[in-house]
Formats: C-alpha cells, structure tokens, sequence
C-alpha cells in the first residue's frame, strides 16, 4: 500500500511540474515571442505605392519577412481590414485621417513608422495661377474630414478664403469667415474629385488621385508647403502589436535608400520620402 501510494504522490509531482513548466513556458515574454511573425499582409492604396511595395517586400524578404500586399481602392477599407485582422498592417494615410477613423469606428490602431508625405495640391485646367481664378469661380475641395479642412486651408493660403481662428485640421466649409472672391466651394469623393478638374474652375486633390486622374505638375496652381507637414503618411498596426518584432522589419524594409530610389522614380517629385 505504501508503494503505491508512493507511485500515486510521485504522478502529481510530475504533473504539477508539467503545469509549472506549461504555465511558465505561457509567461508574458514568451507569449510575445511566440506571437512574432514571419508572413504578414499589408493594406495600401492601388496605384503607383503598388511598384514601391514590390520594392519593400525585396527588402523585407532579405530580412527574413514575408511581405503580401492587399491592394485596396477605398480609404475606408484598410483601416476596417486591419481592425478586422484581415491585414497586419496597412501604409496608406496620414494622422488627421486616422484620428478621424478611430473618432468614429473606435479602431484600435496606432503609427508605428512615416512613410512619405505628398503635398496636397491646388489644379486647374482653366487658370495658371491661384490669383487668376475669376469671381464666383466652382472650386472642389475633398468630402472627407480630415482633407476637406487641408484643402481649406490650402485655400485660406493662397488667400482666396478665411477660416475661423484656430480651427486648423478640423476645419469645415461652415468655419469660412470670410469668402471675398464669392467662392462656390463643391465637396466631391477624393476617388472622383480628380476626373472632374475639367468641369470645375479648379480643384484640391490629393496627389494619388491627382497622378490616376492623369493631371500633372503642369496643372498644378498651388500646393500645401512640405515642412512641418502634418499629412506625413505611415505604415500602423493595431495598438497590440506595436512591439512585436516583425513590426520593426517592417518599418525598417520600407526606411531605406533602395525604396527612395524607386519612389523618387515612380512619384517623379510630386511625394518626398518622410523618415
């Protein structure tokens, strides 16, 4: 009876040390670690960024990271697509739109690494200057929050408008104070604002949809200025794996001379790389 009572005591000794071992290889750092991967997807914008991820992803690669690129035509839905885990990132905007997004779907998402930054443009097939638009003049301006303000106040600088004092990345078509030129200001979808600058008398595109829509340097009559830019781009994550190592790769394949070199090429000085 002693023997086997022996046997039974020497089986939960070893259970428990198969538990403590079990709970331990579950600790905190290991769970991290456990988490990290090798393979991950991320979301961006159809279009040129496409030839500069093949880029990244040569970079990643040489880092031992598995890039694949999901190709989105809706600024709506990478940041979904991330949330949802659908992605694992996604490089496509800058803070003032992702504030906005979390503002009203509560994302769980976070910045992680700047990307590149394209000045936001003023065009026009009908004038060659700001000043040259005519009394009354139809401008288009983005429908979304973050670039219908940034266009605004591509305005107020050209000095074709005033905003309300202070309301800088908020603004609204409802904080112009002042309107001296009787300005119609149209609120257009930023994927179609670009095809219809030659029905307006000049519009504020966003430099993607403004090389898609065909429109070029030469149709540019203003820009926002580039220094202390607020609409640097960025790759995110979601909030929970800002640490996780691949992350780092990530930014890092991206923040190099070999990308530079072909995003110099394929954006042809209309974007300026941001890190």
């Amino acid at each position: 009876m002693h023997t086997r009572l022996s046997s039974v005591k020497n089986k939960f000794l070893l259970t428990a040390g198969a538990l403590l071992l079990a709970s331990a290889a579950l600790s905190p750092l290991s769970i991290a670690h456990a988490a990290d991967k090798t393979s991950v997807k991320v979301g961006i914008m159809s279009g040129e960024d496409e030839d500069v991820w093949r880029e990244v992803i040569k970079q990643a690669a040489a880092k031992g990271l598995t890039v694949k690129t999901v190709i989105f035509n809706d600024y709506n839905q990478p940041n979904e697509a991330l949330q949802n885990g659908e992605v694992d990132a996604n490089a496509f905007q800058h803070q003032p739109f992702l504030n906005n997004q979390i503002k009203v779907n509560h994302y769980d998402i976070v910045r992680v690494g700047d990307t590149a930054v394209w000045p936001i443009g003023l065009y026009s097939k009908k004038v060659k200057s700001a000043k040259a638009l005519k009394e009354g003049a139809v401008i288009g301006v983005p429908n979304d929050p973050s670039n219908e303000a940034r266009g605004l106040m591509l305005l107020e600088q050209q000095g074709l408008i005033k905003l309300k004092p202070g309301v800088g990345i908020a603004a609204t078509t409802a904080d112009i104070t002042a309107n001296p030129h009787h300005l119609k200001i149209k609120e257009l979808d930023s994927g179609i604002i670009g095809r219809s600058v030659p029905d307006l008398d000049a519009a504020v595109v966003n430099t993607d949809w403004a090389l898609k829509s065909g429109l070029t340097a030469e149709d540019r009559i203003a820009q926002e200025p580039v220094k202390d830019n607020p609409y640097n781009n960025f790759i995110a994550v979601k909030k929970e794996n800002v640490s996780a190592p691949w992350v780092k790769t990530l930014v890092a394949s991206y923040q190099n001379d070999a990308v530079k070199t072909v995003f110099d090429k394929v954006y042809k000085g209309t974007g300026e790389t941001a890190w």
